[in-house]
């Protein structure tokens, strides 16, 4: 994982325009011994190609393959512009965050960035403190609140069982396996009975061993019946914050309005969707899914390319990495893309909803197909 020093941050800083700013970002990389003379010249390049403002007032200037020559060592230095930066189209950055990377070493780096600043009380807090130690622990993630651990891993919805001890055994160890409980929780969970939520759906919890908030499904090929209750699927929390309760009100809300055969019918990222966000009806959602070839994946540049594809359009349009953790991001905000570590050979669901939906797919799969912006 990549490491941040108190070192490399540069509290209230001021520059009177994006280029400005981004020149003392080169020069502190030069200096830091990162990069060589004339690296600058690759950022500004970058920029002009297009913009590399993330969103909540944050931008990542880089440079452009051309320069990557320059790079001696991969880093980063973190500006913190307590003014703001106008960084066009309406977007001032409070924070710039420069990165040198020799090769495909940045995209990890802004991917942990990335998921860090997705927060938007974190991003106003970087803009504002006057301590580099809070700055630097915010980019590291460690003064955030706890993951909450539940993606399509821990997600199974094709099980060949017909008793319900064995849903309870497999979601117990899938909760063990990610650090979420231990052996007091397991044993615990096992030994009673879940709670009978009915639909088919059933809720197993326990008070002991709970060591992180995480939640976890398992559902039947085939329905089968206990002592006259129907058994489709089970749900297991841990709970060690009020994060489950989230997962908990989604479900109640699916219950509540008849609708729970939509999580009896979807596959795992319609399951993780539908217990996370709210979910538009089928009968109203289009979705497609594509595969990217850009040979470093969504990194700033292609993702900028997509987005601004998805911004052409008023539907609403979520993006699901399918080999990634399954859980749905918002289409029109680059940090969220890039936060979803595309990789090269990587699927991508777009789910779309809105008038002009067919045409906006269309358009998506085209752009890919194109190379966004980086050629076919």
């Amino acid at each position: 994982m990549f490491q941040l020093s108190q070192q490399d941050i540069h509290l209230g800083a001021a520059a009177s325009d994006k280029q400005e700013a981004i020149r003392q970002v080169a020069a502190a990389l030069t200096q830091a011994g990162r990069v060589s003379e004339g690296y600058v010249d690759g950022m500004l390049a970058r920029e002009l190609q297009t913009s590399t403002y993330l969103g909540n007032g944050i931008a990542i200037p880089h440079g452009t393959t051309d320069t990557r020559d320059l790079v001696l060592d991969t880093g980063v230095q973190v500006f913190q512009f307590p003014q703001g930066i106008a960084w066009g189209e309406g977007q001032t950055a409070y924070v710039v965050i420069g990165i040198a990377a020799r090769s495909d070493e940045h995209l990890g780096l802004l991917r942990q960035l990335t998921h860090v600043l997705s927060d938007d009380s974190v991003a106003e807090r970087l803009a504002k403190t006057d301590s580099a130690e809070e700055l630097r622990s915010l980019l590291m993630g460690e003064k955030n609140a706890a993951e909450f651990l539940f993606d399509t891993q821990l997600i199974a919805v094709d099980v060949a069982a017909e008793s319900l001890i064995t849903l309870q055994a497999l979601n117990a160890g899938r909760l063990q396996q990610v650090g979420a409980v231990d052996t007091a929780f397991v044993s615990d969970v096992i030994s009673r009975k879940p709670l009978n939520l009915g639909h088919g759906i059933w809720l197993s919890d326990s008070t002991e061993g709970n060591l992180k908030s995480a939640a976890t499904v398992s559902r039947a090929h085939r329905a089968f019946d206990l002592a006259g209750e129907k058994v489709s699927m089970l749900l297991t929390i841990s709970v060690a914050d009020d994060q489950p309760l989230d997962v908990l009100n989604y479900l109640s809300d699916l219950l509540i309005a008849n609708k729970a055969e939509r999580l009896l019918t979807a596959d795992a990222v319609g399951v993780l969707a539908l217990l996370t966000s709210e979910v538009e009806e089928q009968a109203n959602v289009l979705t497609a899914e594509f595969v990217i070839r850009n040979e470093h994946g969504l990194h700033a540049r292609p993702g900028t390319a997509l987005v601004n594809v998805i911004k052409q359009f008023s539907s609403e349009i979520t993006v699901t990495n399918l080999d990634g953790s399954g859980k749905p991001a918002n289409g029109r905000s680059l940090m969220k893309v890039v936060a979803l570590g595309v990789k090269k050979g990587h699927h991508l669901r777009f789910t779309a909803s809105g008038e002009d939906a067919e045409l906006a797919l269309k358009t998506i799969g085209e752009a890919i197909a194109e190379g966004l912006g980086e050629g076919a």
